[in-house]
């Protein structure tokens, strides 16, 4: 196989079993330099024949992987972590070349996925703890005591905006909790996601254990959440698509596990600092071109201090590079497709036909001769009937609103059916708290840009999403709870 690091020309082998076994598909995908607009690889898009291969394998690895126990598990885990320690120049390059993010967060992606690997073979270790803890039961001469079994054969498919973050957030917890799995990176960037199984091979992973499928919903997707031997699926992605998931596992009751859309708010409190509110909002709407779930892109702003903050976010938006990811200083590179490209494209279509209050778009900057940009787009007084306020734009557009109390800007922020993520800013640390806890979502920062950690959950309340990753529930989100109960000895 060609290196990891290298563009081969068509990738027509999937990973199953420990082996590259030529794919059962035909249609070729292209994949595509977002910056150069130039087909850098093309992948064969499987299909079910493949999906039941790679299930296959994974059902007869699975009663080995449950049985060799958390420690062990946690030393494969570490070795993942090891490998992408090692490999980590090429992989940064690679990433930013496939996505279109600039290096500096193509870094960040790639030491995010390292710890995740890190805590979950901490959390293998637990485990192993963790079995036939008695419970304390009132009844006297009984005996009951816990234990966690894993779920079994899980379908993994992963977004295109994270390559190698998402997919650890899924792989990693599953394979501490002793199941084996069948992954499906997006087909929009599918050479970071190469090097998993490259590295599975490298530190001897149990054949069957880990099985990597190129291809779309259509080929490896839907035979994927459809096959009667996966036993739980975890998908990140669109709530259409989630949606079409849930009700194909629900024909066998199979567990699900969605991360999905989110239209998160950013409340900024009359006694913020205008100047150090603006970074804060600018990294919660920019980071990965606007590209991410949980993208702070409803600005709830306090009158007293709107005209300051909209003057220092036009400031700092003026200052953005938009450029080439790989060189040194690009803040904002290009949207990862042309499809998103375009629909993203269709929403500033429809605030100008809304008539809008721009405070920065693409009239106000030159974009780069090639590369599927967009430019920051910052709308203010945006109605609460907007499709731009209402719906997941998924791209570098801010959308703002001015309130006049707290009590007003707590109730538009809860007024959305997405509820991931949330951000309040404010002079007083303890009201920031206490405005987050009235917030309905399932992660609230509070004066601070947007920190992942793999300690604590990830994921949201309403329509974004059922079940949490990350933290001991990422890990529980694999486990089924046993309770052995007899007479006491």
């Amino acid at each position: 196989m060609t290196s990891q690091t290298d563009y081969p020309s068509v990738v027509d082998h999937q990973f199953i079993n420990n082996q590259w076994v030529p794919s059962a598909g035909t249609r070729l995908l292209d994949v595509m330099n977002p910056y150069r607009e130039v087909r850098i690889a093309q992948v064969t898009a499987g299909d079910a024949a493949d999906v039941d291969a790679a299930v296959k394998a994974a059902k007869q690895a699975q009663p080995a992987w449950q049985a060799l126990g958390g420690a062990a598990r946690a030393k494969y885990l570490e070795g993942l972590a090891d490998a992408l320690t090692t490999r980590r120049d090429s992989i940064i390059k690679l990433s930013a070349t496939n996505n279109g993010k600039p290096l500096a967060e193509a870094e960040i992606d790639l030491d995010d996925a390292i710890a995740c690997y890190r805590y979950y073979a901490g959390q293998a270790k637990a485990l192993d703890a963790r079995q036939g803890e008695l419970v304390s039961v009132e009844m006297e001469g009984v005996e009951a005591r816990t234990y966690h079994d894993p779920v079994g054969v899980v379908g993994l498919i992963a977004p295109w905006n994270f390559p190698l973050v998402t997919s650890a957030w899924k792989l990693a917890p599953a394979l501490a909790a002793g199941c084996a799995a069948v992954l499906k990176p997006s087909e929009v960037t599918p050479l970071p996601e190469r090097v998993l199984a490259e590295i599975a091979l490298e530190i001897g992973l149990p054949a069957g254990v880990l099985n990597l499928l190129n291809g779309d919903g259509e080929g490896i997707g839907a035979p994927l959440t459809n096959h009667p031997d996966v036993d739980k699926i975890s998908f990140t992605g669109s709530n259409r698509v989630g949606e079409a998931v849930m009700q194909a596992a629900s024909t066998r009751t199979a567990s699900v596990s969605l991360e999905l859309g989110g239209k998160s708010p950013i409340l900024v409190m009359e006694d913020a600092d205008p100047e150090q509110a603006a970074d804060w909002v600018m990294a919660g709407i920019y980071f990965n071109a606007g590209q991410i779930c949980s993208a702070t892109s409803r600005l709830l702003v306090h009158e007293n201090v709107a005209e300051a903050l909209y003057a220092a976010l036009a400031e700092r938006m003026d200052a953005l590079t938009l450029g080439d990811p790989l060189a040194e200083g690009t803040d904002l590179g290009p949207l990862t497709s042309a499809k998103q490209r375009d629909a993203v494209q269709r929403y500033l279509d429809l605030a100008e036909h809304e008539g809008l209050t721009v405070v920065r778009d693409g009239q106000h900057r030159t974009l780069p001769a090639q590369g599927y940009f967009l430019a920051p787009t910052l709308y203010r007084d945006v109605p609460l009937e907007s499709r731009l306020w209402q719906e997941e734009i998924f791209g570098p557009v801010l959308c703002g609103r001015s309130v006049a109390s707290e009590a007003e800007a707590i109730q538009l922020a809860n007024d959305s059916v997405f509820g991931l993520a949330a951000t309040v800013i404010s002079g007083d640390p303890e009201r920031a708290k206490r405005i987050g806890r009235q917030l309905k979502a399932g992660s609230i920062w509070y004066n601070s840009e947007q920190l992942v950690l793999p300690e604590t959950a990830w994921g949201g309340f309403k329509r974004s999403g059922i079940g949490r990753e990350l933290g001991p529930w990422g890990l529980s989100a694999y486990l089924e709870v046993k309770h052995v109960i007899g007479p006491a000895d």
